[in-house]
């Protein structure tokens, strides 16, 4: 096996040039994907909407997206390339909208996962996320039912004195080594809520 040196992360907004690699990481993601003109009116015509993408050296690796309504942040989307995942990408991903929640004083984030999806559901929890409610039949796809998860107040002593252990966690992780296309990684799978066009 031969070590791949590491690859630095930039976490920055979403442009329309990001759409091309962002539907191919859409469609390797889920069974139904949001199509290219969603993503294009959300980017320029929702002023509640705030969406990131995560690049390793030069590639568009994941991206996730957020609406901040009043004082709650909605997570809408959320992804990483399959071949990129499982290299806590998606946990830098997640700390930054929880950053970016708190720097629009949101009080709280919420988001929907599927019922079935452990590894997202997990990793949520571990940023405070806690089960509130069920969505039944949420999911258009197959009518799975989703879990609606909210954190506590974002600036409550708890989930600071959280967020920034795990910000020091993350800090003290290597950069995750450059992808090899042809393995198989293991899915933390992504998560939508869905969303009406």
């Amino acid at each position: 096996m031969v070590a791949r040196p590491p690859v630095r992360l930039r976490i920055e907004e979403m442009r329309v040039t990001d759409l091309p690699a962002v539907q191919l990481i859409e469609q390797a993601s889920f069974t139904t994907p949001w199509p290219a003109h969603a993503y294009r009116s959300e980017l320029e015509t929702n002023r509640l909407a705030t969406y990131l993408v995560v690049r390793a050296a030069d590639a568009l690796v994941g991206y996730a997206g957020m609406w901040v309504m009043v004082d709650e942040a909605h997570i809408t989307t959320f992804a990483v390339h399959p071949a990129w995942r499982r290299r806590r990408i998606g946990e830098r991903l997640l700390l930054a909208l929880v950053d970016l929640a708190r720097a629009r004083r949101a009080r709280e984030a919420t988001l929907e996962v599927r019922l079935s999806n452990l590894p997202a559901r997990r990793l949520y929890e571990k940023y405070g996320f806690r089960p509130v409610g069920i969505r039944p039949n949420y999911y258009s796809d197959d009518h799975e039912d989703a879990l609606i998860m909210t954190t506590e107040a974002l600036d409550s002593p708890r989930m600071e004195e959280r967020i920034e252990s795990l910000r020091s966690d993350l800090d003290a992780t290597p950069a995750p080594a450059a992808a090899d296309a042809d393995a198989a990684y293991p899915a933390l799978a992504p998560t939508r809520s869905e969303r009406r066009r």
